[in-house]
């Protein structure tokens, strides 16, 4: 926006629309009162301008706040000719308060610039998303913990390249998604520590030449500590970058977890059905039963990942300090918060109302194939070098694939013929439950590692959750 003095003449109608911000900033109207009632609260206590002129500020600041969040008043004021005058939150937010308390509205305005102004109003946006995240992580790892509960002794296939490979509980397939969300939690946290700095005082980019106490309005939000450079802290968007790449992160695992759900709704894997609340129908084929919800979370994977890309390509060739080009770093982070938000919330919601289909799992182990592994051990723990137990079972396997038979169906005759070490106990072998009773590693799936992982979440989870510190 053009300001008297070195501007003689108003922005260019054109010009306004496409700089203005407002459409898109308007939602950190929380934000900009939050840091704009730190800012005067400091500034009168520095007698920077009188208290009692601050303490009007505050107040009115409060009100405006509250008639925002209610709705009561418009943030797109007008001057008097009609024209839309505010081309940003912070300018919006300004001119409602120079309405309502005349030119003490304008004293609000001293020792700090729009530059430093949103560069907190977004930190203090980042806390909350990151905050919201941390919450729908921990209700889609409840969500998951309590399916696990539900069917810890369910067996199912694992599998690698999506190639059936050893026999796994249903539990334990499950709470390795449970423990991918949980780093996911960890890096917003850690990103958190760096979020939580204030770059108010910074000015435009030099400071400013006032007694301002920039701790104390840090300590007043909440915040830990400074981004202390006056340039870094109006020229970088790094804690940006970092929310979103921790976002696209999070997204990733939830595509993953997303892509399973369609390829157990399918007939051709008949795993799970979701409920219907959460399919589709189609247009045309009346049979059909669509998982929809999991496809778009799949598909919103790609909004978090070019919201990165977007802002990394912002970036990468800005000289300091600031530029005008920062303004685009609200639309990335916005979008990816909420489809984050939104997308945790849907798989935590599938996941509750899933039905699994334990007759089809069951199904999965009758060819007994699941058990060559254990074969091979079985050779290994009687003195046969583990590249030979391959070998030797592996011809078992060519075998029983040429006679279209199953392990158990071939004689201990055929057996011997390749490993003088197989004896009649290698049959009891190739039960799946003894497959994994068998497990004796920490964090296997045999049923004592995946009861005690059940109990260790059952305890994390429940505990009362601690909100993060953010204060000094």
């Amino acid at each position: 926006m053009k300001t008297a003095g070195r501007f003689g003449g108003r922005l260019h109608p054109d010009a306004l629309r496409f700089s203005s911000s407002l459409s898109v900033d308007s939602r950190l109207f929380r934000e900009d009162v939050a840091g704009s009632i730190a800012h005067a609260e400091m500034l009168g206590a520095r007698k920077i301008i009188p208290r009692a002129e601050a303490s009007r500020i505050v107040k009115a600041l409060r009100g405006i706040g509250r008639d925002l969040e209610s709705g009561r008043i418009d943030l797109s004021p007008r001057d008097a000719d009609g024209r839309w005058a505010a081309e940003d939150v912070h300018m919006a937010i300004e001119a409602v308060l120079a309405r309502r308390i005349g030119r003490s509205g304008l004293r609000l305005h001293t020792a700090r610039s729009r530059n430093d102004q949103v560069a907190l109003d977004m930190r203090l946006y980042l806390r909350g998303a990151i905050q919201r995240a941390v919450t729908g992580i921990r209700l889609l790892q409840r969500s998951l913990l309590g399916v696990a509960r539900k069917h810890r002794t369910v067996l199912m296939p694992g599998y690698t390249h999506l190639q059936r490979a050893q026999p796994i509980l249903l539990a334990h397939h499950l709470m390795a998604h449970l423990e991918m969300l949980e780093r996911d939690r960890e890096r917003l946290l850690d990103c958190l520590k760096r979020v939580n700095r204030s770059p108010l005082g910074a000015a435009a980019l030099a400071g400013t030449s006032f007694p301002i106490d920039r701790r104390a309005t840090a300590r007043s939000l909440g915040m830990s500590g400074l981004v202390e450079n006056s340039i870094d802290a109006v020229s970088d968007r790094d804690v940006h970058l970092e929310f979103l790449a921790a976002c696209a992160i999070t997204m990733m695992h939830l595509s993953r977890q997303a892509e399973e759900v369609v390829l157990w709704h399918s007939e051709e894997w008949n795993f799970a059905q979701c409920d219907e609340e959460f399919t589709t129908g189609s247009s045309i084929m009346p049979q059909k039963r669509n998982p929809d919800m999991a496809e778009l979370v799949r598909g919103k994977s790609g909004r978090v990942y070019g919201a990165l890309v977007s802002l990394l390509v912002v970036m990468k060739g800005l000289p300091l300090a600031y530029n005008r080009d920062l303004q685009e770093d609200k639309e990335p982070v916005f979008d990816a918060s909420d489809t984050l938000e939104s997308c945790l919330r849907m798989m935590a919601a599938l996941f509750r109302t899933m039905a699994f289909n334990k007759n089809r799992f069951e199904q999965e182990h009758g060819a007994d194939f699941l058990m060559a592994t254990e074969l091979a051990d079985y050779l290994v723990r009687k003195g046969l070098p583990f590249r030979k137990a391959h070998a030797a079972v592996g011809g078992l396997f060519r075998q029983c694939v040429d006679k279209r038979v199953r392990l158990r169906d071939l004689p201990l005759t055929e057996y011997r013929k390749r490993s003088t070490l197989f004896e009649r106990d290698v049959f009891a072998l190739l039960d799946p439950r003894r497959s994994l009773r068998m497990k004796r590693s920490e964090g296997s799936t045999s049923p004592q590692q995946v009861d005690k992982a059940i109990r260790k979440w059952e305890r994390t989870l429940a505990a009362r959750p601690r909100k993060p510190r953010t204060g000094a």
